[in-house]
């Protein structure tokens, strides 16, 4: 593992050990039941909704990610079922003092799906690929690069920050060395990122990998991220059938490491929970995500495995000051957060173990501050609220996306009903715009900004401050309108860039505090346990905080 890391308080342990005991706690025994379990066969597991693409540097969402998991590898990666740090295409690493140099061990003997060697030298020219993208459609879709590296060469996007990146350096075949421009929380944690996976330089050369071009408010992608994905995984790329709405991934013979115990993968699109409900009990699929909170028991009873992740994660109601004058009063944004009866909506439509968010991160993490200004359901203080700003009878547009099920959010359709009529019963029009997730709803939600409100969240992908607060109010972003909340964003990059352990935690609490009593540019909404549904016999799957699950190591019953 790694020679030595930054002292920061990340709380691994705690989210660890939840892991460890979330994960175990399963609503049903894990028989083995249904025949024995060997390697070889197919595993089909019935996904929630469409990828956006299978490039990992243009995708930020789960369904994207899970196909994306299969088939490529970070430097760091996270120990099956936590959230803490292992070995992944780096054997080890180490920092310099200053937090800005790192040095990766990289792992000998490792090859892309397309044969060519991984190296230093690949390291390097995918930093230096991110590093280097041009045109604003392509600079738009890399989300996470811009949260976590804040620019680029030439900012031609979203991203108007100065670089965190500075070079990365090829010290021999198996050593490579980056060097940041400042010191940030993020790391080593990004590492782990997804987005940041390798791909092959090759691949990415000859399918034209960089080629985004944006239509009105639809991308195209290349025949890179679309048809040849390259990576270093367990599994290979066998192909998209979108009129079955199949994702076919084949076991990868060359792999570095332990082999993929099935032969094939197909990870089948069923976007609604109850179909997907009713395809694992036809056997026509082995395995589903997110299943409705109240079916959990039932199914666990019928013999199929509910495995219960905890609640890494964050779900918000989030508020854009750009389109309606009115939502840049504090008074009318604080209005409809006493509007929303949180408590009531947990318990009537969130899992068992949900609970109501006072902050936009789990309490495992560093910084959550106890002492935070709380938003109590007050219906006639939020009319009180709307009547001192002169915001009585205001109109809102709320968009939400009804085809997909999240981990934050089970039900979006149901969701939304029960927020909507919370800000009717004081006196604020809801207009109801139902998007779909990809193509849709994110684009206009986080791109084109065209929304007054909309429900959104999201699952931690390391364990800091900075990947919850930080991602979401670290910059300006069209999702909250908030490009004049200058005060917010160099707190949120002080705190981050604050080396000290006890300085670091100070002032995440602090940040946490003003974004409640002075900014409040959302309402949290829930901390809500998601959980993944496995048939009888299906052994080899450890359910991850970060929905972060690897079936390289699955089995099936065969017959």
């Amino acid at each position: 593992m790694q020679a030595r890391r930054l002292k920061t308080v990340i709380a691994v342990a705690a989210v660890a050990a939840l892991a460890a005991g979330g994960a175990g706690c399963a609503e049903s025994e894990r028989d083995s039941g249904g025949g024995e379990a060997k390697t070889g066969g197919t595993f089909v597991f019935g996904g929630a909704g469409d990828p956006k693409n299978f490039d990992p540097i243009f995708n930020d969402d789960g369904e994207s990610f899970r196909p994306v998991r299969q088939m490529y590898e970070t430097l760091i990666a996270h120990k099956p079922g936590t959230a803490e740090l292992a070995p992944g295409l780096a054997e080890s690493w180490e920092n310099s003092p200053d937090g800005k140099v790192w040095t990766f061990k990289l792992r000998k003997g490792v090859k892309f799906h397309d044969g060519t060697p991984f190296n230093a030298e690949a390291v390097c020219a995918n930093f230096d690929r991110w590093f280097n993208m041009k045109g604003a459609a392509a600079q738009s879709q890399m989300i996470y690069y811009a949260d976590v590296f804040e620019g680029f060469a030439k900012n031609e996007g979203d991203a108007t920050g100065q670089p965190v990146y500075n070079k990365c350096e090829a010290s021999d075949e198996a050593t490579a060395v980056l060097t940041l421009n400042k010191y940030k929380g993020a790391f080593p944690g990004a590492f782990a990122l997804t987005s940041l996976s390798m791909s092959s330089p090759e691949a990415l050369k000859k399918y034209e990998a960089d080629k985004v071009t944006q239509s009105g408010d639809s991308f195209s992608y290349s025949p890179y991220a679309n048809e040849h994905p390259t990576g270093t995984g367990p599994f290979k790329f066998g192909g998209w059938d979108k009129a079955k709405n199949e994702i076919t991934l084949e076991r990868n013979p060359d792999y570095w490491g332990e082999k993929a115990k099935v032969d094939k993968m197909i990870i089948k699109i069923i976007k609604d929970e109850s179909t997907r409900k009713q395809e694992l009990r036809a056997g026509t699929v082995q395995g589903i995500d997110f299943p409705a909170p109240a079916d959990r028991k039932a199914l666990a009873d019928e013999g199929f495995q509910v495995l219960n992740r905890p609640a890494f994660n964050i779900l918000y109601l989030g508020i854009n000051q750009k389109n309606n004058p009115k939502l840049k009063d504090l008074r009318v944004r604080q209005a409809i957060a006493h509007a929303l009866n949180r408590e009531q909506l947990v318990q009537t439509k969130g899992p068992s173990g949900a609970a109501v968010a006072s902050q936009f991160m789990p309490d495992t993490v560093l910084g959550y501050a106890p002492d935070v200004q709380k938003y109590d359901y007050n219906p006639d203080k939020a009319k009180q609220l709307l009547a001192e700003a002169g915001a009585t009878g205001l109109t809102l547009n709320f968009y939400y996306p009804p085809d997909v099920t999240r981990p934050y959010m089970p039900n979006p359709q149901e969701i939304f009903t029960v927020l909507a009529n919370d800000l009717q019963a004081v006196g604020i029009k809801v207009n109801g715009v139902p998007r779909p997730w990809n193509g849709g709803f994110k684009d206009d939600v986080q791109k084109a900004g065209k929304h007054d409100l909309h429900v959104l969240g999201w699952t931690g992908d390391y364990n800091d401050p900075g990947n919850f607060v930080g991602t979401f109010f670290g910059r300006g972003k069209a999702e909250f309108g908030d490009e004049a909340m200058t005060e917010m964003f160099a707190a949120i990059s002080k705190a981050d860039a604050t080396v000290d352990e006890a300085g670091k935690k100070a002032a995440w609490e602090q940040v946490n505090r003003d974004l409640a009593t002075k900014w409040l540019p959302a309402v949290p909404v829930w901390h809500a346990p998601p959980a993944i549904v496995l048939a009888k016999g299906v052994e080899g799957v450890e359910a991850s905080p970060l929905t972060d699950e690897r079936f390289s190591g699955v089995t099936v019953p065969q017959s």
